[in-house]
């Protein structure tokens, strides 16, 4: 995938897309002037990247 269909998979802009990569969060492959994303790759960094949701009780 290329950084338009990422930012559209991760509902982000391009620019934090590209933030990213200038600080290494995720990685990727240049292609001539394009930017090539694995999905596997990134679904796997997704994970990883997790936060488990805490219930809130009521007091």
């Amino acid at each position: 995938m290329d950084t338009d269909e990422l930012a559209k998979y991760l509902k982000l802009e391009k620019q934090t897309i590209y933030n990213w990569l200038h600080q290494k969060k995720i990685s990727g492959i240049k292609v001539g002037h394009v930017w090539r994303f694995d999905r596997k790759a990134i679904d796997q960094w997704l994970s990883s990247h997790m936060i488990e949701a805490k219930t809130r009780t009521k007091e």
